[in-house]
């Protein structure tokens, strides 16, 4: 049996393909972590490079390239692919930055917990928000938009047709600014009532010196977190299934900005 012959033209096209794949799956919340081993992203890239190439290879360069040509094109490839996982990172962001923020508050600074997805110590508050969310994305089959949104960006951006001195980078600039706003709306409700407990323990502590307010902050601030975490589930939930929902439409932005 003898194996098919492969053009240059081909394998360049392969290659080409794969570097769009390859930078938005290690940018993907799901797979860009420590906890997916090096050999199930290359695979499940390939993979996806395979299944997707034959749809696009119409919109992928016919002809043989140069190898600073092949450089070039290769190098902007990866920052698109990049761009795009990046507009599911920075919810995730947001997500860990209000948790963040509630683990401060709430006195579990020194409670930190090791991620596995970042590779780094975060605060427990954030680690459990930051797996609620990661549910929710594979509830909403959110995965399944990157990969319809891949396919149609050879349509819309074939390799080499983009132009990244657009407004590319200024929507992503707005979008990692609303990435602060989205943090403090899911930490809004606990920070407003932690504050008044600290003002309802300054005045005490004002009226009742002999009080010792340092101990009784703790558990009372870390009661009152939990609570309010239970009651205003249902509010984040929402919040970030339309964030969620949202990416779509920024994914269309993005190609136009493009």
């Amino acid at each position: 049996m003898t194996l098919p012959q492969l053009s240059v033209e081909t394998i360049q096209a392969f290659l080409i393909c794969l570097v769009r794949v390859a930078a938005l799956i290690g940018t993907l919340p799901l797979y860009s972590g420590g906890q997916t081993p090096m050999r199930v992203r290359a695979g499940l890239t390939v993979m996806l490079t395979l299944m997707i190439f034959p749809l696009v290879r119409a919109t992928l360069p016919q002809a043989s390239m140069e190898p600073v040509s092949l450089l070039i094109l290769l190098t902007g490839e990866g920052m698109f692919g990049l761009m795009v996982g990046y507009l599911a990172r920075f919810i995730f962001t947001a997500v860990e930055l209000g948790g963040t923020v509630i683990g401060y508050q709430m006195g579990f600074a020194a409670a930190n917990v090791f991620d596995p997805q970042n590779q780094r110590q975060v605060s427990l508050i954030s680690q459990f928000q930051n797996v609620l969310a990661i549910l929710i994305f594979l509830s909403l089959n959110i995965h399944h938009y990157f990969i319809r949104a891949l396919v149609n960006s050879f349509e819309m951006l074939p390799p080499g047709h983009w132009d990244f001195s657009g407004g590319a980078v200024p929507y992503l600039l707005e979008l990692a600014g609303k990435m602060f706003v989205l943090g403090i709306q899911l930490s809004a409700p606990i920070l407003a009532v932690l504050l008044l407990s600290g003002l309802v323990l300054g005045i005490m502590a004002r009226v009742f010196p002999q009080l010792n307010v340092f101990l009784l902050s703790f558990p009372l601030n870390i009661g009152i977190t939990f609570l309010l975490m239970g009651l205003t589930l249902n509010l984040m939930v929402a919040l970030l299934n339309q964030e969620f929902s949202d990416l779509e439409q920024r994914f269309r932005l993005l190609f136009e900005a493009l």
